[in-house]
């Protein structure tokens, strides 16, 4: 596959002197029991991650060259109308988004963070940049930072520090865009947390905290006070996002109900879960469209781990 700059057609084997494109998510050709139906994005590769455009009518997702989290990644956008499939960033090296809050309405930013020299930081790149727009924005020598996401008015970022080489015991950060703060910890060094995602009013963040062998959604104030846990009693949740109207948590569970992980929503407040997604497979890493009424998500018939890779659903909701 030979691929080339944002705007500019993407060359494969099989559409030549065209376009790459995806099937429209209104063909629906590839159809689950529970609604489901897959995005056909002529792609290879593991495609995780995706997370709606400000507008509803894209998204950003992560392409992993060699299987689930694995390898070399860039960034794609596609065109969920037109199914106009096009690359934001592959330079080679391993380029992350986060769902969520990864795209920022106000400037048609997009964040991720990139493992490229001298280890992982985060970036800024337009939605509507090129290959080598992006912006490096932490820098710091002995802290790794990923998982980034935007507040709602894109003034901050929150994501996860690391020691250098260190995968465990995360730490949520937040830093403004223009550089002007100082990197400001929200949860304690000690505690292992992950995946920080901004609510859509400004005023919550949640994260994944690691207790006891298992992961459990917490939402916290956004100067790190209120700590609370919302989910994770009996269960193993991770991949947290705040629906478009801030009233509930999307999520991926594992727990006895199902054989892998599937998605659940419950109150942002704590309460009783809801299954959404009804698969004899795995279904992680949920994004809420703005108008509330579709959820994309990553997807396989299989532990993801132990797959060649997951391809991206989408499933209508009800807000």
């Amino acid at each position: 596959m030979v691929k080339v700059i944002l705007g500019v057609c993407i060359i494969t084997s099989l559409i030549l002197g065209g376009c790459a494109r995806g099937i429209p998510v209104s063909s629906r050709n590839i159809v689950r029991e529970d609604g489901a139906y897959r995005l056909e994005i002529d792609i290879s590769g593991s495609l995780q991650n995706p997370a709606f455009s400000p507008d509803g009518k894209s998204i950003v997702f992560t392409r992993f060259h060699d299987g689930y989290n694995t390898g070399v990644s860039d960034l794609f956008i596609y065109n969920l109308e037109t199914g106009e499939l096009n690359p934001l960033v592959a330079d080679g090296s391993s380029n992350v988004n986060l769902p969520g809050c990864a795209w920022n309405g106000g400037h048609n930013l997009i964040t991720f963070s990139s493992d490229r020299e001298p280890h992982d930081e985060i970036y800024l790149i337009s939605a509507l940049g090129m290959a080598g727009d992006e912006i490096r924005l932490t820098e710091r020598r002995d802290k790794q930072s990923y998982e980034p996401t935007f507040s709602p008015d894109g003034q901050w970022l929150v994501f996860e520090s690391h020691n250098i080489d260190v995968e465990d015991d995360g730490v949520i950060t937040k830093y403004k865009r223009n550089g002007s703060s100082e990197y400001i910890d929200l949860t304690a060094a000690g505690d292992d947390c992950k995946q920080p995602n901004w609510s859509p009013v400004g005023d919550k963040i949640l994260y994944q905290k690691k207790e006891n062998g298992r992961w459990a959604i917490w939402t916290m104030d956004v100067n790190g006070s209120n700590q609370r846990m919302i989910t994770g009693f009996n269960e193993n949740d991770t991949d947290a996002v705040f629906s478009s109207d801030g009233e509930w948590i999307f999520y991926s569970s594992e727990n006895d109900a199902v054989r892998f992980s599937n998605i659940y929503k419950i109150p942002a407040d704590g309460g009783l879960p809801i299954r959404i997604t009804r698969y004899d497979g795995y279904d992680g890493a949920p994004s809420i469209s703005p108008d509330g009424t579709k959820l994309a998500f990553e997807s396989t018939d299989k532990d993801p781990a132990e797959s060649p890779g997951t391809s991206i659903w989408v499933i209508d909701i009800h807000p």
